[in-house]
């Protein structure tokens, strides 16, 4: 069965893992991940074993949801190549991403869709996104590391600005988030032919922009966004 065969609501949303990654890092890279690794260090050596990162992807399009991911890792855990997604090529965060899930704790993702970012506003509904992953870990956090963000959650957190780059959990988040929703606008695309989502992830590109005014709004672009015409249709 191929991923478009699958309706975005059927990709998996949560897991554990065994805690074990057989890929050891370089002696370059492992002093890199040790300094990724600083803030859950510093939890884990207070006897705090379950730090979840997470990470959104999604705030700029104008289709398509938003898409958050939590990730527990092991203490100590170094796994080779772990960074910001976009820092990535999508070849090798489809690799991490299956690493990742093996390796940790517990993953999960949330979601918000275009209604309902219309009708709260992107930053509500990132938050929201948020707060459905963490329900959905199977393994109950102890403290959150949120990439600049507060959420409205009785758990000890901590805001990390361009927390994927300066956190392991969030930046293994960033990749899960990221392989799931380029996943389910590739499934839109096939649903919703004409705008060339698989491509553009629903990002506001001209060739995006340009689609819209030809074809319209579909069921999954964003409302409460606002457009300008393109060149010679002002």
């Amino acid at each position: 069965m191929k991923v478009t065969d699958l309706a975005p609501w059927q990709l998996k949303m949560a897991g554990t893992g065994d805690g074990v990654c057989n890929i050891l890092p370089d002696t370059a890279e492992a002093e890199r991940l040790r300094g990724l690794s600083h803030y859950e260090e510093a939890l884990w050596a207070d006897g705090i074993e379950f730090v979840a990162g997470l990470d959104e992807v999604g705030r700029g399009p104008i289709a398509g949801p938003v898409v958050v991911a939590a990730v527990i890792l092991p203490p100590h855990l170094l796994l080779p190549g772990i960074n910001d997604s976009k820092k990535l090529s999508p070849r090798k965060r489809y690799q991490l991403e299956e690493v990742i899930r093996r390796a940790s704790i517990a993953w999960s993702l949330g979601a918000v869709g275009p209604h309902e970012i219309d009708q709260i506003n992107i930053l509500e509904a990132t938050k929201l996104a948020m707060c459905r992953a963490i329900k959905m870990l199977p393994v109950h956090p102890q403290h959150l590391l949120v990439d600049a963000l507060e959420l409205p959650l009785p758990l000890p957190q901590t805001s990390i600005i361009k927390g994927d780059a300066q956190s392991i959990s969030i930046g293994a988040a960033s990749i899960l988030a990221k392989c799931h929703r380029d996943r389910m606008m590739t499934v839109y695309d096939e649903l919703y032919p004409g705008y060339n989502l698989a491509k553009h992830a629903g990002y506001p590109t001209p060739e995006h922009k340009r689609a819209v005014w030809a074809l319209g709004l579909s069921p999954i672009h964003r409302k409460s966004f606002t457009l300008k015409p393109p060149k010679g249709k002002e």
